[in-house]
């Protein structure tokens, strides 16, 4: 509450009226430290906020509490959620989870800041510090205070600029100089425990050792990592605000490679928390998608016109107008993404349209007419030209207005609108400039009123197609004949429409198998990190026994409800999707089973969830 008080509530009023500002959310902990996490709007310049919220937080500044000017106040640029861990363990005996901790400190966080895309790289773990545990009896009996103690420590611990011997102004006969160096600053335990905290007049003192126990140990105790249930020490990386997921984690991981060879031995990196693994895996997926998607229009088309001219020229048009769809995203700004690539996706049998109307156009007027290719080709335009371009700027019509929506929902279909429009142009423009060409100089001359008459499988193909056309034009025009009875009918689908759309549930985006589940432990105020532990234990018990389960990262101290010692997080990986395909084996049934079962562990409110399928929206799904 203090922290609440005098230094949260003066920074938020500061921060009020930032350019952009969506909403802030504060946390404060018992603990002595707080966090503002500030959520701009889309479209905002994060450099250009930073920059903003820097400003106004030096004006809050003079009026913080001393102690907290000290420690600093840090402003960082970062998503909040993590894109992977990098957990650094080693063989037993060899390091403890104090010596890793300093060694990632001083060796692996700071490599990973400086690797593009990085936001923010959070240490789990902790950095060796010299501690000094003072008994409070001996303090009274010594008659001594802590602040008499802080104040031993600050005065004999100090390095000091000790001067120069031969310095000028010298005389004209000095020859040399000299730096003096004093030892000020103290090394070890027992140098630290020489330190005097008081000089009697008899003689005797009182030193460090004599009131306190010193040693080499920890800077914090508040945070430990876990790895499938052995003490390790953990590297949580977050993007920065504009980074790309696939080459941030690309180059973490490039940067570990390198700098594996300088590890200590018995030392080693994993990183059995990676989500980039689901956004690769998706648009791997969408890749063979848009491949298969391409081959059955392929075969469609042949299906129909049955002449390998005629298929090869709109299939040509396929990757044509989606190479421009590329150029258009590159100069808009946008990547390649699941989005996207989904928008190519449901454009492929559009792009297409256009060049079949033009080549179907040009085939006919050649069987009708007899006219070679290249005349046909120029009475087929003539004829159809300003049917294209209608189409065009009707499909087109349709998608504009998805590039204004607001909010994360015009963010999403912004992407997909510019695919579809870009496409969708392109695919006009070549209908009527590269088709025509094609049609010219590809097809071959037929005699008029010439039709190939086909046998086997096309030929049955034809006969039946032509039956089914000849069926649907009778089922049409007995409906044209009861026109008030079938309106009725329509009008029933169209009310069964309307209450079945009311009573579904309705979602933002559906729920995914990301591959990973997250846990989230919360004991009651005042439990210990030891209950804590006792609790993750037998949450990593049950994850280990579960078949779908290949790692999991457990961090005591920190979760998504808040720090402490009665907060812990795990990070549960799942096995590949490939060995998952049993009934039962995904993600989300995990989560059923695992909320069940750990839900009657008595001492936490432990909730198993799985992540959002936008990271960035909330901590998890729904």
């Amino acid at each position: 509450q203090t922290l609440e008080d005098s230094v949260i509530a003066v920074i938020e009023r500061e921060m009020n009226g930032s350019p952009g500002l969506a909403y802030f959310e504060s946390v404060t902990q018992a603990d002595g430290t707080g966090s503002i996490t500030l959520s701009f709007e889309p479209g905002t310049n994060p450099d250009l906020a930073q920059v903003d919220v820097q400003n106004r937080l030096s004006r809050a500044t003079p009026r913080l509490p001393q102690a907290v000017v000290q420690q600093g106040v840090r402003v960082d640029k970062a998503n909040p959620n993590f894109l992977l861990f990098v957990i650094l363990s080693s063989d037993k005996g060899v390091l403890d989870p104090v010596a890793l901790g300093d060694f990632a400190s001083r060796n692996v966080v700071p490599e990973m800041q400086r690797v593009p895309g990085v936001g923010q790289a959070q240490l789990f773990g902790t950095e060796r510090a010299m501690r000094v545990w003072i008994d409070p009896a001996k303090l009274v009996g010594y008659r001594l205070s802590a602040a008499d103690v802080n104040a031993a420590i600050a005065a004999q611990n100090a390095q000091v600029s000790s001067g120069t011997i031969g310095d000028l102004p010298n005389t004209r006969d000095q020859g040399i100089f000299a730096t003096v160096v004093v030892k000020g600053q103290r090394e070890t335990a027992a140098q630290f425990g020489e330190i005097v905290l008081r000089a009697n007049a008899d003689g005797s003192t009182v030193r460090l050792k004599d009131v306190a126990r010193i040693e080499l140990g920890a800077q914090a105790y508040s945070v430990r990592t876990r790895l499938n249930g052995e003490p390790s020490t953990g590297i949580g990386i977050q993007l920065s605000p504009t980074a790309n997921a696939l080459q941030t984690a690309k180059l973490v991981k490039k940067r570990l490679e390198e700098l594996r060879p300088y590890f200590p031995p018995g030392v080693k990196a994993t990183i059995p928390y990676d989500s980039s693994t689901f956004i690769s895996l998706s648009i791997s997926q969408v890749v063979e998608t848009l491949i298969e998607a391409v081959i059955l229009v392929f075969l469609v088309m042949y299906l129909f016109l049955q002449n390998i001219r005629y298929t090869i020229i709109p299939t040509l048009v396929v990757p044509i107008a989606l190479l421009g769809s590329f150029a258009s995203l590159l100069a808009l700004g946008f990547s390649i993404n699941v989005l996207t690539m989904f928008g190519m996706v449901l454009v492929i049998g559009i792009v297409v349209d256009d060049a079949i109307v033009v080549v179907e156009n040009v085939e006919r007027i050649m069987s009708t007419e007899g006219l070679p290719p290249l005349e046909a080709t120029r009475k087929a335009m003539g004829q159809i030209s300003g049917a294209i371009v209608g189409v065009t700027v009707v499909l087109i019509s349709v998608f504009v207005p998805l590039a204004f929506f607001s909010g994360a929902v015009g963010n999403i279909y912004r992407q997909f609108s510019a695919v579809m429009v870009t496409a969708v142009a392109f695919s006009a423009f070549l209908a009527l400039s590269l088709t025509p060409a094609l049609c010219a100089t590809i097809l071959k001359p037929v005699e008029a009123g010439h039709h190939h008459a086909k046998g086997g499988f096309f030929g049955w193909f034809n006969r039946g197609f032509s039956r089914t056309a000849k069926a649907y034009e009778g089922l049409a025009a007995r409906i044209l004949r009861r026109a008030a009875r079938y309106l009725v009918i329509y009008a029933a689908i169209v009310a069964a429409v309307v209450v079945l759309f009311g009573r579904l549930p309705t979602s933002f985006i559906p729920n995914e198998d990301q591959g990973n589940i997250l846990v989230n432990v919360q004991l009651p105020p005042g439990a210990t990190q030891n209950r804590t532990l006792a609790v993750m234990q037998q949450v990593e018990k049950y994850m280990s026994a579960q078949p779908e389960v290949a790692n999991m990262v457990s961090v005591l101290g920190f979760s998504f409800s808040g720090s402490g010692q009665n907060a812990a997080l795990a990070f549960v990986t799942l096995k590949d999707w490939g060995e998952r395909e049993g009934p039962g084996q995904s993600a989300q049934a995990l989560v059923g089973r695992a909320f069940g079962a750990l839900g009657k562990i008595r001492d936490a409110i432990i909730f198993p969830v799985s992540p959002p399928a936008i990271r960035d929206l909330g901590r998890a799904n729904g």
